[in-house]
């Protein structure tokens, strides 16, 4: 009797190669994060510096922050909102290019008016416990059109904002600033009330 033996394969001794160039691969990798960040970039969130003292005391000079550029897809600004916006048809007449960032007071369709050291909407006084100093101008009353929005800087007295120039579009508006990154000691969400240094 001749004993039946099981089929073995017999070891394949070329495996075919199925590897790329590195190259090749740190190529894609570095592509694929390229088109990821600047989609980031583009529709969902971007870093921003503060450059000027305007929005002392909430934001301070070199703050670092991330601006939400989804969330008003689907919202539209409140009163409070800090917003991140491109500069308007005066301010571009004017030669500014860089994007601006101010806190939303009047909302499409309110009267405005400042007077007295109070900002007033519909002719009641706004409790503002973020401002630097009260404000030692007066201004209005103006109604906000429809599709834009009355913007001031938290530091009242030495912020070139919407008492001088205008009204923001909704169209100008890139974002909503959430978070500051830096500096370390003053890192958090951005809301109402500012978080001063030491705090």
């Amino acid at each position: 009797m001749t004993p039946v033996q099981d089929p073995v394969s017999e070891p394949n001794n070329n495996p075919q190669q199925n590897t790329e160039n590195p190259w090749i691969e740190a190529l894609k990798t570095v592509g694929l994060s390229v088109i990821l960040a600047f989609g980031i970039r583009a529709f969902v969130a971007e870093a921003r510096y503060i450059p000027s003292g305007s929005m002392e005391p909430t934001l301070q000079i070199n703050d670092r922050l991330i601006v939400d550029k989804l969330s008003y897809n689907f919202a539209i600004p409140q009163r409070g909102d800090i917003v991140v916006f491109n500069p308007t048809e005066t301010l571009e007449k004017q030669n500014f290019h860089d994007a601006f960032i101010k806190r939303v007071i009047g909302l499409p369709g309110e009267k405005v008016e400042v007077k007295g050291g109070r900002v007033f909407i519909n002719d009641k006084a706004l409790r503002e416990q973020y401002i630097a100093d009260e404000p030692n101008y007066q201004y209005g009353p103006v109604t906000v059109p429809d599709g834009q929005y009355l913007v001031l800087g938290d530091n009242r007295n030495n912020s070139y904002d919407s008492h001088y120039w205008g009204y923001v579009p909704r169209e100008k508006i890139i974002g909503r600033a959430v978070v500051r990154f830096w500096p370390p000691n003053r890192v958090g969400e951005i809301g109402n009330q500012p978080v001063y240094s030491g705090q």
